[in-house]
């Protein structure tokens, strides 16, 4: 009789363990991925209408790690949101400005060079010059609206409550337009707040459209990349933390994702029944790996793999990667930069664990 009883306990736990497990399933599967931002997760929107060899990541080494040639993607293979993509066991996604493109699982709106700030905030700053595409934050976004009208017409609530947003990483690259046109950080910080402000804007929208699950990315500690480290050399040790990395531009990542962690909390707090904002940390993700590049696998985190620049950093701007004469390293996975502007595969696989199951995005994408 005690023998029956344990049978038939055991079943019900097999059962109710068999239906959370279902439960969970269902809540961690998305239907379509929807991706935003700029060259970190650029898969190939700046080359839909060709590859001009004036582009260097469309020259090889780029993308053989994976692909065997150039993508058009800024590493030496796959990007975060093709890692993603596999997690949830869609395909890669497709440039939003690829034509007959199937969109049904999902888009990619990043592009190269992308800012968040529309094309006045620069000229008003006087550098128009230093923004060489128009792929901001707006035009995305009403390239994903085309994209939705197209793909679920007047329909898209289920559909787009059962896809997946990441919205980023934003910012980069107004920091950057402005640092490489003569501002000091001091200066680039005041703008930090309207900057952050211009995300949280499109938060809203996308929000408004439908979305339910977005993952918000932070900025990167741009202080510990090659090209920083190599054009802002320093002979005062004060300039540089205890782990090789310049203090003022951290200081302005830092003060970037602090300002947006706290705007995705307020706007979280606003639809805390009907949306899923997650924080997803950039900079501690790849700090950590700077710090601790021996659990990640990675023998150098400050030497550019792909260039011919030399020095500490193996930088050079007029010796980049996929210019004459620049070649990779025989192994991309031990390294944590790739050409000194963007990282390697390895790194980008690291920073989407550290995203699906935390601990670097809050909450993690994977929940129950």
């Amino acid at each position: 009789m005690g023998s029956h009883r344990t049978t038939i306990a055991s079943a019900l736990v097999l059962a109710l363990v068999c239906a959370l497990c279902a439960v969970l399933a269902a809540a961690q599967n998305y239907s379509a991925i929807f991706n935003f931002g700029d060259s970190i997760t650029d898969t190939g929107n700046l080359c839909t209408n060709g590859r001009s060899s004036q582009i260097t990541f469309t020259q090889p080494p780029y993308g053989e790690t994976y692909f065997g040639s150039p993508t058009c993607r800024c590493s030496d293979g796959r990007v975060v949101v093709d890692f993603l993509s596999d997690r949830f066991g869609l395909p890669f996604l497709q440039p939003s400005k690829s034509s007959n493109a199937d969109f049904k699982q999902g888009a990619n709106m990043a592009i190269t060079g992308a800012t968040a700030m529309d094309a006045p905030f620069f000229r008003s700053l006087g550098l128009s010059d230093k923004i060489w595409n128009n792929g901001p934050i707006s035009f995305q976004l009403q390239w994903f609206q085309q994209i939705a009208a197209s793909v679920c017409g007047q329909s898209c609530k289920s559909y787009l409550a059962n896809s997946l947003f990441v919205f980023g990483e934003f910012g980069g690259n107004d920091y950057n337009a402005m640092i490489f046109g003569g501002y000091s950080t001091e200066q680039a910080r005041k703008y930090v707040p309207k900057i952050v402000n211009t995300i949280s804007r499109g938060i809203d929208k996308l929000i408004a459209m439908g979305a339910t699950d977005i993952v918000v990315p932070g900025v990167l500690p741009i202080g510990c990349f090659p090209i920083y480290l190599t054009i802002y050399q320093s002979s005062n040790s004060s300039d540089y933390d205890d782990l090789g990395c310049l203090n003022s531009f951290n200081d302005l990542s830092t003060y970037h994702n602090t300002l947006l962690q706290k705007r995705v909390d307020i706007i979280q707090s606003r639809h805390r029944k009907t949306a899923r904002i997650m924080y997803a940390d950039f900079y501690s993700g790849v700090y950590d790996m700077v710090r601790n590049p021996q659990n990640y696998g990675f023998r150098s985190v400050f030497e550019t793999c792909c260039g011919s620049g030399g020095g500490m950093y193996n930088y050079q701007n007029s010796a980049r990667c996929g210019m004459q004469g620049a070649s990779a390293c025989a192994s991309p996975a031990s390294h944590l930069s790739w050409d000194g502007i963007h990282l390697t595969e390895a790194a980008y696989k690291q920073i989407t664990d550290g995203w699906v199951k935390g601990p670097y995005c809050r909450p993690p994408i994977l929940h129950s």
